[in-house]
């Protein structure tokens, strides 16, 4: 597949559960996965790069897919918010960090960046 265009919103999806068919159910995965606060996507139909910024992270909370929460966080004005239903408070932007995951299979923290938004930057998109 190719894309001609890049977009200019950019939404990527991480894997976070899989199917264990010896178990016969899903499970999450809480492998750590670094997001970019700025990730640049090479165009190799133009040789032009596209730059995008995140701008929100959803976040699922809970050990399984048959169960959880799902909390956000969205960058406004320059200003990093959690929102967890009628709860919303401002957030530094390292806080992000406690969403990457963990390198331990079987770790006490059940917070993962699930889907993560990114926005182009420059008018390129």
């Amino acid at each position: 597949m190719k894309i001609k265009k890049a977009p200019h919103i950019l939404v990527i999806h991480l894997k976070r559960f899989k199917y264990i068919e010896q178990l016969g159910r899903y499970k999450k995965l809480s492998y750590r996965v670094v997001f970019p606060m700025e990730l640049k996507l090479s165009n190799s139909s133009d040789d032009v790069d596209t730059e995008y910024s995140l701008f929100a992270v959803v976040v699922h909370v809970g050990s399984g897919p048959n169960h959880g929460h799902y909390v956000s966080l969205v960058k406004s004005h320059n200003h990093w918010l959690f929102f967890d239903d009628e709860n919303v408070e401002m957030v530094e932007e390292q806080t992000l960090q406690t969403f990457f995951g963990t390198s331990h299979e079987y770790s006490g923290n059940t917070d993962h960046g699930y889907i993560l938004f990114y926005e182009g930057l420059g008018g390129k998109s």
